[in-house]
C-alpha cells in the first residue's frame, strides 16, 4: 500500500473524493448511533455517571457531520465507538492507514482523530509529494538513458559513416567513360592481340594515366607540346592510331571516349608491339616491351620469349603478379610520356597497384602533388 500512495497523481482526484464521501458517511452514522444511545439512556433515567438526563436534548440536527467537518464527541467510550467503526468501515488497508495514521508524518491518533477533510488533505498532500518525487526520479533516469543512447549513436556514426580518404570524384566519371571506350573490339594490339589496357583487372591504367597527365580533364591542352585530350597525345599521333579503331566518326581528341580508345590501342601497342605496313608496302614489325628478354624477367620472372613469323615477340609467361604489372605500367608510362622521370613513373605504378586502396598514405601523398585534380 505504501508504494501505491507514493504513486498518486492527478488522475486519482476522483477516487480521493469518493474516499472523502465514505468517511463523511461513517461520521454521520456514528453521530446517529450516539444520539440513539443517548435517548436510550435518557429513557432509562441513567447516564454514565448514574444520574438521569436527556443527552440529546438541545442538540440541533445540524451537528451531523458535513464533508470536511468533525462532529463533537460525546462521552461514549472509545472502545464502543471503535467496534461500531470496525463494523461499518470496509476492512481494507487504506482505511486502516487513514484511521491509525501508521505512516510517519501522518495525523497522530493520540492527539485526537482528524476530520475527514484533514485526512483526505493529508492523503492528497503526502501522495502528491511522493508521486512528484517518483516522477522526478523516473524523468531523470529516462533523460539519462536518452542522453546515453544518443551519445552511443553519435560516437558509432563518427567511426562507421565518416568519409575516409578516397579518389577524386572525377575518377568515377572517367571509369564510366572507360566502360564505353573498351567496348570497341579493335582495342587490342595487332596482330598479337595484347589487351592490357582494357583487361578486367588492369584497365585502371587508363584512368591513372589520365589522372597523372590531364587531371581527368577532357579539355586539357598543353600549348608547349601540343598534347590534347583526356589521355593527352598530339592530334597527329591520335589520328594515326584512330584509323585502326574503325571509328564511325572523325576522331576528336576532346571527346573523352575517343581519347580513351586511342590511348588504349596505343598502350597495347607499346606493350605487345605491332605489325605495320611500311612505305614499300611490306610489313614492318615494331617490338613492344614484351619483346625484350630482360623485361620478361622483370615482368614474369622468366626470360623466355615466344616468337612467330611476322609477329612481335612476347614473354612466354603471362604478366599476372602485382609486382610484375606495376613494373610494366611504370615502363609503359615512360614510353607514353616522353621525358617522364623515373620518380613520376614510380608514382604511376603506386596509383595503379592501389586502385582499390585510395587510403594508402603513398597514394594520398601523390594526389596532393597533382595540379588541377578534382
Amino acid at each position: 500500500m505504501t508504494n501505491e500512495f507514493e504513486n498518486f497523481n492527478d488522475h486519482d482526484e476522483e477516487w480521493l473524493h469518493e474516499l472523502e464521501l465514505r468517511a463523511t458517511d461513517l461520521e454521520n452514522e456514528l453521530f446517529d448511533w450516539r444520539e440513539a444511545h443517548a435517548r436510550e439512556l435518557a429513557d432509562s433515567g441513567y447516564g454514565r455517571d448514574g444520574t438521569g438526563h436527556r443527552a440529546s436534548e438541545g442538540r440541533p440536527g445540524m451537528l451531523r457531520a458535513q464533508p470536511g467537518r468533525t462532529p463533537p464527541r460525546p462521552g461514549r467510550p472509545d472502545e464502543a465507538l471503535h467496534h461500531v467503526i470496525e463494523d461499518e468501515e470496509p476492512d481494507d488497508d487504506l482505511t486502516t492507514i487513514i484511521r491509525t495514521g501508521g505512516r510517519p508524518g501522518w495525523p497522530d491518533p493520540g492527539h485526537g482523530r482528524p476530520s475527514a477533510q484533514q485526512r483526505t488533505q493529508a492523503l492528497i498532500d503526502r501522495g502528491r509529494r511522493s508521486a512528484a518525487r517518483a516522477r522526478m526520479r523516473k524523468s531523470r533516469k529516462a533523460l539519462l538513458t536518452v542522453v546515453g543512447v544518443v551519445a552511443v549513436v553519435v560516437f558509432a556514426s563518427v567511426f562507421i559513416f565518416r568519409s575516409g580518404p578516397g579518389w577524386p570524384p572525377s575518377v568515377a566519371t572517367v571509369q564510366s567513360q572507360i566502360e564505353t571506350a573498351c567496348q570497341n573490339p579493335n582495342i587490342a594490339s595487332e596482330p598479337a592481340q595484347v589487351n592490357f589496357a582494357c583487361g578486367k583487372d588492369t584497365r585502371q591504367i587508363l584512368w591513372v594515366f589520365a589522372l597523372m597527365t590531364s587531371g581527368d580533364n577532357p579539355q586539357y591542352s598543353d600549348p608547349k607540346t601540343g598534347r590534347q585530350g583526356l589521355e593527352p597525345i598530339t592530334p597527329a599521333q591520335g589520328g594515326q592510331v584512330a584509323w585502326s579503331l574503325n571509328m564511325h566518326h572523325p576522331y576528336n581528341p576532346m571527346n573523352p571516349v575517343d581519347s580513351l580508345q586511342v590511348a588504349a590501342r596505343a598502350i597495347n601497342n607499346i606493350i605487345g608491339g605491332a605489325t605495320l605496313t611500311g612505305t614499300d608496302g611490306k610489313p614492318v614489325v615494331q617490338p613492344g616491351l614484351e619483346s625484350n628478354p630482360d623485361n620478361c624477367v622483370k615482368y614474369t620472372g622468366s626470360s623466355a620469349i615466344v616468337s612467330h613469323a611476322g609477329f612481335p615477340s612476347l614473354c612466354a609467361l603471362p604478366i599476372t603478379s602485382p609486382t610484375g604489372q606495376a613494373a610494366l605500367v611504370a615502363d609503359t608510362y615512360r614510353q607514353w610520356v616522353v621525358g617522364a622521370t623515373a620518380a613520376s613513373a614510380y608514382d604511376v605504378s603506386v596509383l595503379f597497384s592501389n586502385a582499390n586502396n585510395p587510403g594508402n598514405p603513398q597514394v594520398q601523398a601523390i594526389l596532393k602533388t597533382l595540379p588541377n585534380v578534382k
